[in-house]
């Protein structure tokens, strides 16, 4: 048992092992190993002093090698290598910016879809909006892309997904929003509105 005189770690209670040994977190090895040689020798006299220096000592090591160990992940390469890969760039091949003209045109037309769909809500549902919506996003392709059979086939194949898309939200991840009749189908035209938004708007 050590006697009165002998000096006491005055860190021993210290959770955090860089705050314990006196050291910061960016500290080298051979500084993290000074700093627990100086402190043993100096409370060698108190063994629940030394222990608590050893804890220290040995948890910032361990660490240590734990960080070594696990890989880093570069977020800035993994998206880069993402947006560069032939997938991404087959899909952003498929869109394109038009003018400021052509964007306002087919925003104006889903948004007015939209606020009739919501502001006249019936027991059969949207149907009339839907179909309308339909309609309106092939004669917006066609009005880029000048053909007729590319234009319908755009056109219904991306009111198919948008719809499959909305309803797939609107029962699998977005909780109920809208009260009334048809709800759900009414949610459903209105995510699919801005899906077709986006197809009738930038899909070459």
């Amino acid at each position: 048992m050590a006697d009165s005189s002998t000096p006491i770690f005055p860190r021993i209670h210290v959770k955090d092992p860089y705050q314990r040994l006196g050291i910061s977190r960016e500290a080298s090895e051979e500084e993290i190993r000074a700093a627990r040689n100086y402190l043993i020798s100096k409370y060698a006299g108190h063994k629940p002093s030394v222990d608590a220096i050893e804890s220290a000592h040995d948890r910032i090591i361990m660490q240590s090698f734990f960080d070594r160990k696990k890989p880093k992940m570069n977020l800035k390469k993994k998206f880069r290598e993402l947006s560069q890969s032939r997938a991404v760039k087959a899909i952003q091949g498929r869109f394109q910016t038009p003018r400021s003209k052509v964007i306002w045109q087919t925003a104006i037309a889903f948004v007015l879809l939209g606020v009739l769909t919501l502001a006249f809500p019936t027991e059969e549902g949207p149907t009339l909006q839907v179909a309308i919506s339909c309609a309106a996003n092939i004669y917006f392709i066609y009005q880029r892309v000048k053909s007729g059979w590319r234009a319908f086939f755009y056109g219904f194949g991306s009111f198919f997904a948008s719809w499959f898309l909305g309803t797939f939200l609107m029962v699998s991840v977005i909780p109920p929003i809208l009260p009334g009749p048809r709800n759900l189908e009414v949610s459903t035209a209105c995510v699919t509105y801005v899906l077709l938004f986006i197809s009738s708007t930038f899909l070459k």
